[in-house]
């Protein structure tokens, strides 16, 4: 469904009864890249940018009203986004490892109500936060491969605002929204085929505010240079998190493409 079929369905019971929309979020993702030689300090460090070209499903709720089923694709959402940025780092100091993984996306949306009398339009604004920061330990560090056990924690935030304008409700907005923190463990690792080819992935999984959290990754890679890589590959990810009338229970799932800048 839509978002403009949403907003005319619930937007109504969302601001006579306090009820909602939903929000919308594109999600990140962080691999381990080809390291340069390290540095006289032993420090070696990555910076990748990437695009998740991720549709979205599963059931969200604002506001105490019953839940509205999400099944976007990601041109549809990607018609409605106004500014995303997605980025992740890699600082690594011989066996061990930090990494963060960052990730904004802001969508909006208008829709004309069918009649116009209570409202004329509708529009909704959704914005989405994560931030994923952790450590690891490479339980194999050989020249082709690599393979670390890592752990974290990551930082949702979500907020929804919907606005009427025209009409008897006319000038009058709600929002709803929350934020939590929960705890990853995981894996991830790369293997070289060659010098330039290589796969990499991880798999992470937990919970916290919510009830469970994971995201699993795969991509093939190619070095262009001994400091730049191009990356492409497919990643899924899902939370399940829900208090007090707020529900957020979805599945993101689609093509990545990336760059990674070593130094």
């Amino acid at each position: 469904m839509r978002v403009g079929s949403i907003c005319v369905l619930v937007s109504f019971l969302a601001l006579a009864a306090n009820g909602p929309v939903y929000a919308a979020d594109v999600l990140p993702a962080l691999a381990p890249q080809p390291q340069p030689e390290e540095s006289p300090e032993g420090w070696s460090f990555s910076f990748a940018p990437y695009f998740w070209m991720a549709g979205l499903e599963g059931d969200t709720q604002l506001f105490g009203l019953p839940s509205v089923e999400v099944d976007q694709s990601f041109s549809d959402i990607f018609s409605d986004l106004d500014f995303g940025f997605m980025a992740a780092g890699d600082a690594r100091y011989g066996r061990f490892s930090l990494f963060t993984d960052i990730n904004y996306v802001k969508v909006s949306t208008d829709a004309a109500t069918p009649r116009g009398i209570i409202a004329e339009k509708v529009n909704v604004k959704a914005e989405t936060f994560t931030a994923l920061v952790g450590a690891g330990y490479a339980v194999v560090d050989e020249s082709n491969v690599r393979l670390d056990v890592i752990g974290g924690a990551k930082v949702w935030s979500v907020d929804t605002t919907i606005s009427l304008s025209g009409g008897i409700l006319g000038g009058r907005s709600r929002s709803d929204g929350d934020t939590w923190v929960d705890g990853l463990v995981g894996v991830r690792g790369l293997y070289s085929f060659t010098p330039e080819w290589y796969v990499t992935g991880w798999g992470l999984a937990g919970a916290g505010g919510a009830d469970l959290d994971w995201d699993v990754l795969g991509a093939i890679g190619y070095n262009v240079n001994d400091r730049i890589s191009a990356l492409a590959g497919y990643r899924a990810m899902g939370v399940d998190y829900s208090n007090d009338g707020f529900t957020y229970d979805v599945i993101q799932h689609g093509p990545i493409i990336g760059v990674a800048i070593r130094f």
